[in-house]
């Protein structure tokens, strides 16, 4: 059997999507397993088996409409017998159904553009299912189960990057343990502010470790820079590549981030991690294990998962020596 992957973004998302991807190349009438993804997060897919194949399309490029053609004439070249479309928006159901191969997503209760379920034969998940992992391994076993309705919840299962990346330097910190910061989040909604961080970088160094901050864009970076004039701290000079990255959050002692791809990426890697959490749930998305520790604001309004809002409270309930305690408690 030939099976295509359609999970087009962001980070943490297909990072979320290797257990899902792990169960499928694991099954013995599986030969070959393709993946599209979307061009600018196409950088993620380094930590895939290698095994899979990789195909991109700029979508958001400047000519959308042929980059999209273009993809389409690749992947029905391929005449796969299967599409597991994860992302179940409009675009990606286009293309999943423009194959002409069967396709498998999610049920109208899960999807955010409803039109997205016409294409496809639909995934009605177990009550227990609460969690994208779980949602994305039963998606993926659809092909092979007799109903669309589950009598028992597929379990959470770590995400993990099974193949090494090829070593790669990063700037050397002072000689004590390293704890990275990070400051992605693409939602306004998860952005910690500049004081929590400072206090947080304090606590830190008063523990004899060290804190680096990393960032993943140009708003980001000038962030990071004004918060480290007032902090013992480190600032990556540079947007890290994702092998280098890889050997930093490895080495580190742990991360502190919000729900962004840097955490699912450091759980990957066996990290132990800190997370806040307020606009999305720790319960939906959250890496789960003995390693992560979670500090939650928990507004009466929240989680409401909106990326922007008019009374925005999640993040100044987030407390840093909530933060500091959770990190002690790994000494």
């Amino acid at each position: 059997m030939k099976v295509l992957f359609i999970k087009l973004s962001a980070f943490g998302d297909l990072i979320h999507c290797l257990p899902a991807l792990d169960d499928v190349l694991a099954r013995d009438d599986v030969q070959e397993v393709h993946w599209l993804v979307d061009e600018r997060f196409a950088f993620v897919t380094d930590v895939f088996p290698e095994s899979v194949v990789i195909h991109r399309v700029a979508l958001k490029g400047e000519h959308p409409i042929a980059a999209a053609w273009k993809v389409i004439q690749e992947l029905r070249h391929e005449h796969f017998d299967v599409v597991i479309d994860l992302q179940s928006l409009i675009k990606s159901s286009l293309l999943a159904a423009a194959t002409g191969a069967k396709v498998y997503g999610f049920d109208a209760r899960e999807v955010r553009e409803k039109p997205a379920t016409w294409l496809q034969k639909r995934t009605y998940f177990h009550a227990d299912e609460r969690h994208v992992v779980q949602k994305y391994r039963h998606v993926a076993a659809m092909p092979w189960q007799p109903s669309s309705y589950a009598e028992n919840p597929l379990a959470y299962q770590t995400p993990w990057i099974q193949h090494e990346l090829k070593h790669t330097s990063f700037p050397t910190f002072p000689d004590k343990p390293w704890v990275v910061l990070s400051l992605g989040g693409s939602w306004q909604t998860k952005e910690l502010p500049n004081d929590t961080w400072q206090a947080v970088a304090e606590g830190i160094a008063e523990k004899g470790w060290h804190g680096v901050m990393c960032w993943g864009n140009d708003e980001e970076h000038a962030k990071a820079k004004d918060i480290a004039e007032h902090v013992p701290l480190s600032v990556l000079k540079e947007r890290l590549d994702i092998a280098s990255l890889c050997s930093l959050l490895k080495q580190a002692k742990a991360l502190v981030a919000t729900d962004t791809g840097v955490l699912h990426l450091a759980a990957a890697l066996g990290t132990p991690t800190v997370s806040f959490w307020g606009a999305s749930a720790s319960w939906r998305s959250g890496p789960l294990g003995h390693k992560h520790q979670f500090v939650e604001s928990s507004p009466i309004c929240g989680p409401c998962f909106k990326r922007q809002c008019a009374n925005f409270v999640c993040m100044d309930m987030i407390c840093a020596d909530e933060i500091l305690r959770c990190l002690k408690d790994m000494d």
